[in-house]
């Protein structure tokens, strides 16, 4: 299959180079000094084990007309970013051309094609106006739920730190042939690539630690162990995702674990850095809206009251602006 990686970072670079290695005909965009390296070395993986990877047929490009038509475009940026590929994202579509959808967050198409009393509305916090979904047709959109954890530590070059999974979903819950060729294709390549017939629901179980963990990490600069080890923010964290489950269950989502084992399982990967603080270190935008505002929306669609999270979405929207309006960044060193 022709696909064309939209974002070489840390994920993308993971699966572009995994399946380019696999024989797969994978084109990354890039810019800069990561387009320079793919293009002259291509891509390389170092894996958990520490053996590496090398994918000397990997292309790039830094104009999306330059890859044309594509069968599948693997979107692997962080959600306040897709805005800014458009309209230039179109050019890598033909009349079947499929478009993976591995970010963070409640994705701009949570409401399409879902039957039910909301089938088809927008949500503002991750596509105002709808110019996403204006440009991104939704039956191109396959879903996918991003488990693996990977940095890019160079130019071309990524560290996989853990996982392969990659759980996909069309979304009105089909298991349809484009789908099955995908999940094979990814298999082939090494990763677990499950097809499930509620992708909204995988997405609800991932989002449930990030709209929590994620915001309270920024702000005090914990990691999730100390997060989880530490009464008062743990409790923090369980209120917000109580509310967070009362919203999803509304609309219709159902957890297949409880509300303890996922508090559990994030204490349990010990002292990791949230990407948001990540980012608040680096000075980067903070991927709020799709983790955090968005499920303030749909608590206000589905009827629901989210007093908690919108207590910590206004400290962190705050941060976030103020970060920018400095061009600064915050980080706590030892003395």
């Amino acid at each position: 299959m022709k696909i064309t990686v939209v974002g070489a970072g840390a994920i993308g670079g993971y699966l572009g180079a995994r399946l380019s290695a696999a024989g797969e005909e994978v084109t990354f965009v890039a810019r800069n000094r990561n387009l320079e390296a793919i293009r002259a070395r291509g891509f390389r993986l170092i894996l958990e084990d520490g053996s590496e990877l090398h994918a000397p047929e990997a292309k790039a490009v830094q104009r999306m007309a330059e890859a044309g038509p594509q069968d599948v475009v693997l979107l692997t940026v962080k959600a306040h970013q897709v805005g800014d590929l458009l309209p230039e994202m179109t050019e890598l579509f033909g009349p079947d051309t499929v478009v993976v959808t591995m970010i963070n967050g409640v994705p701009w198409w949570y409401f399409d094609r879902l039957e039910g009393p909301f089938e088809g509305r927008r949500i503002e916090s991750v596509d105002p106006g709808g110019r996403i979904a204006a440009h991104i047709e939704s039956r191109r959109v396959i879903g996918s739920v991003v488990y693996p954890a990977s940095e890019l530590v160079e130019p071309g070059v990524v560290r996989v730190i853990e996982g392969n999974r990659f759980t996909l979903g069309e979304l009105d819950g089909s298991r349809s042939e484009r789908i099955e060729r995908l999940s094979q294709s990814m298999m082939k390549a090494g990763f677990k690539a499950p097809v499930s017939r509620d992708i909204r629901s995988e997405i609800w179980i991932k989002l449930w630690g990030n709209l929590s963990f994620n915001p309270i990490s920024a702000l005090t600069h914990a990691t999730l162990e100390d997060i989880c080890r530490f009464g008062p923010t743990r409790e923090l964290a369980r209120r917000m995702m109580a509310e967070a489950q009362a919203v999803a269950e509304a609309l219709g989502v159902r957890f297949k674990i409880s509300l303890e084992q996922r508090l559990a399982g994030a204490e349990a990967v010990g002292a990791h850095k949230t990407s948001m603080l990540q980012d608040v270190e680096a000075g980067r935008a903070l991927e709020l809206e799709a983790l955090v505002g968005s499920v303030v929306e749909l608590g206000r669609i589905a009827g629901v009251p989210t007093p908690t999270i919108e207590a910590v979405y206004a400290a962190t929207s705050l941060l976030g602006r103020s970060i920018a309006a400095q061009k600064g960044h915050l980080r706590i060193e030892p003395n």
